[in-house]
C-alpha cells in the first residue's frame, strides 16, 4: 500500500468514527484498527488526532468552499456589472446549490454529513472551532452578499435570518434517508426538487 493510499484509508476511517462516536470518544487506536494500519502511520501523516480531524474537514470543505466562493464572486460581479444589488435568490443559490449537490448526490458523504451535524451541536469546543475555522471565510462572504441583497434589513436581522437559513439547510443535510416524520404524506423527492423547495422556503422567510 502506498503512502497516499494509507493516508486516505486513515482519513476515511477517522471520518466514520468521528461521525458515529464523536471526537473525544474516538481513540487513535480505534482509527488504526478500522483503517488496518499501525499507530506510527497516523503519527507520521498527521501527528495528532486534532490534525487528523482537520484533514477530514479539508477533504470535503476545501473543494466545496472553492466552488461556493467562486459562485458568490460571480453573483457579486454580475450585480456590479449591471449596477444593481445582488438578488436574494441568486445569492442563496450560489451557496446552497453546491452544498446540496455535493452532500446529497455523493453517496460517500453520509458520515461527513453526520460529522457536520455534530460540529454544529456538539458541546465539544475542538470540533466546533475547527469546523468554523474552515467555513468562516465563505460564511462572511455569504453574509456580506445577503446584506446587499436585503438593504431593508439591519445587519443583525440578516445575521439571524442567515442562522435560520443555515438551520434549515443543516437539517436537510443531516437526514440519513427518509425521515418519515409525518408518515405517508411525505413523498420521495429528487435532490433537485429538494433544492428548489429549500431555496424557495428560505427566500420567502428572509424576505419577511
Amino acid at each position: 500500500m502506498s503512502q497516499a493510499e494509507t493516508k486516505i484509508k486513515i482519513i476515511r476511517a477517522a471520518e466514520e468514527l468521528f461521525a458515529v462516536n464523536g471526537f473525544h470518544h474516538t481513540s487513535l487506536r480505534s482509527i488504526t484498527a478500522k483503517a488496518g494500519v499501525n499507530l506510527a502511520a497516523v503519527n507520521y501523516h498527521f501527528g495528532s488526532k486534532e490534525a487528523l480531524l482537520e484533514a477530514v474537514f479539508d477533504q470535503h470543505l476545501l473543494p466545496l468552499n472553492e466552488i461556493r466562493a467562486g459562485r458568490m464572486r460571480g453573483v457579486a460581479g454580475q450585480a456590479a456589472k449591471n449596477r444593481r444589488k445582488p438578488q436574494l435568490e441568486e445569492v442563496l443559490r450560489s451557496f446552497i446549490e453546491p452544498t446540496l449537490a455535493l452532500m446529497l448526490r455523493d453517496a460517500e458523504t453520509g458520515h461527513f454529513r453526520m460529522l457536520v451535524g455534530r460540529s454544529l451541536t456538539d458541546p465539544d469546543e475542538t470540533v466546533r472551532r475547527l469546523f468554523l475555522d474552515k467555513v468562516n471565510a465563505v460564511l462572511q462572504q455569504l453574509f456580506q452578499l445577503l446584506c446587499l441583497a436585503l438593504p431593508q434589513s439591519s445587519p443583525a436581522s440578516v445575521a439571524w435570518k442567515t442562522h435560520f437559513a443555515m438551520g434549515a439547510m443543516g437539517h436537510i443535510l443531516c437526514l440519513q434517508g427518509p425521515a418519515a416524520f409525518f408518515g405517508a404524506v411525505e413523498e420521495d423527492k429528487s435532490v433537485d426538487e429538494i433544492m428548489e423547495m429549500l431555496i424557495n422556503f428560505i427566500v420567502r422567510g428572509m424576505e419577511a
